[in-house]
């Protein structure tokens, strides 16, 4: 299936996320249930609370596509914030890879922030191990 990801498609996915009480929406872009990788463009919204999370069998690649977001790492023993990387469309880094088992967290900061997500094998929803409080 051919999918153009068009500003249309991103405004659209934008006030989906504004109107959403996570303040954020996906858009699965999988040609079908069979494809077993994870893609999809995800909008956040500034004030979205995403936990910090890892996923153990997979790393996680983050392209900003609009916007502006910054990804936290953090450190398992002491839950602290080790390093914020700013990723945005037009700044010096647009893209990251976040490797298998990172803790990590994102935040939006700006409207309008749209990124693409990218992780290899089936959807496993986190497992509370997974997932730092």
């Amino acid at each position: 299936m051919d999918m153009k990801i068009t500003q249309t498609i991103l405004d659209s996915l934008t006030a989906q996320a504004k109107a959403s009480p996570r303040l954020r929406m996906n858009l699965d872009l999988r040609d079908s249930s069979e494809d077993t990788s994870q893609r999809m463009l995800n909008a956040i919204e500034p004030g979205s609370k995403v936990p910090i999370h890892r996923h153990q069998k997979t790393s996680e690649t983050v392209v900003c596509l609009r916007g502006r977001l910054v990804e936290e790492y953090y450190d398992d023993l002491e839950r602290i914030c080790t390093e914020a990387i700013e990723l945005s469309s037009n700044g010096p880094v647009v893209a990251l890879n976040i490797p298998a088992g990172q803790w990590h967290t994102v935040r939006a900061l700006e409207s309008g922030t749209v990124i693409l997500e990218v992780k290899d094998g089936p959807y496993e929803p986190l497992s509370p191990k997974d997932i730092l409080e």
